[in-house]
């Protein structure tokens, strides 16, 4: 939703201002500007990119969309149903668990937590590394080594789309510029023009250079911006899990883990620690009443 309120801020500023100050709209629409510009920008972001790249970088969208939802309720979830799976492994044994992470969507467990259950990334990663811990043949530094090459290997595949996202919007003033040159061009070409029909030529030229620009730093340099910033957002819930994770193997309570956890979070969405206590206080009533 920021997205479309801080497009719509963008285009009433300028066009808005453009307005105010006794300037007219008309001579800014030049479709052939915008077919020169906005052709060159997505042919060279198809010359930049193999397929791999093109395809990711329309596949973040939707990934922007799940994303937004991950705020702190989402967090106490997800932190809940992490001292649940871990409560069960110290009660009933390794195997206790297994049949929950093979079925998940059949799992009481995980079904009490729908949230979590509906996000893939969340739950692959989840139910990966738990189905390792059940084998029983790993080192948790072996463990924690392959959780941290698999955020790594993350961040740089979903860096690729914001990085080509950026690379177009860096180019949309040279090729505004392209664009107003051309029209330079065809304005001097015409010898016998009147002056006024000659100024009317170079002003609908220089929209290039304004279209290039607006676009550019107004829409899709902030949009890559924000891929980059939604990537920050899923690398630190897979942190999140991963420490926790981690702080069992080492030995320590549910409720301890999933502190450790807690501990991996931004500030703005990371539950106080009282709060959190009585969270998983309620969980853990909720899981003797079962």
């Amino acid at each position: 939703m920021l997205i479309p309120i801080g497009y719509l801020v963008v285009l009433s500023s300028v066009f808005g201002g453009f307005v105010l100050a006794g300037g007219h709209l008309g001579p800014l629409f030049q479709p052939t500007e915008f077919l020169m510009i906005g052709g060159a920008g997505i042919g060279a972001f198809i010359a930049a990119n193999n397929g791999k790249a093109i395809k990711a970088t329309f596949r973040i969208f939707g990934r922007l969309r799940r994303s937004n939802q991950y705020d702190k309720s989402l967090y106490m979830d997800l932190l809940a149903l992490q001292y649940k799976m871990l409560a069960k492994i110290r009660r009933d044994g390794m195997l206790g668990i297994e049949r929950d992470i093979d079925n998940p969507k059949e799992s009481a467990l995980f079904n009490e937590h729908p949230r979590v259950l509906a996000d893939p990334l969340i739950m692959a990663f989840l139910t990966d590394y738990m189905r390792l811990m059940v084998s029983g043949s790993m080192d948790p530094m072996e463990l924690d080594e392959l959780m941290l090459h698999e955020i790594e290997a993350f961040e740089q595949e979903a860096h690729i789309p914001a990085d080509a996202i950026a690379k177009v919007g860096d180019a949309m003033p040279a090729f505004g510029i392209v664009a107003a040159v051309m029209g330079v061009v065809k304005a001097l070409s015409v010898a016998d023009a009147a002056p006024d029909e000659m100024g009317r030529m170079i002003a609908h030229a220089l929209v290039g250079t304004f279209l290039g620009i607006l676009a550019g730093y107004g829409f899709i340099n902030p949009l890559a911006s924000r891929v980059e910033r939604q990537t920050k957002e899923v690398e630190k819930i897979l942190q999140c899990m991963r420490v926790t994770l981690l702080a069992s193997l080492h030995g320590y309570a549910p409720q301890l883990a999933v502190e450790f956890g807690r501990k991996a979070l931004h500030t703005e969405e990371r539950p106080g620690f009282s709060e959190l206590e009585e969270y998983v206080r309620n969980a853990k009533a909720g899981e003797g009443g079962a």
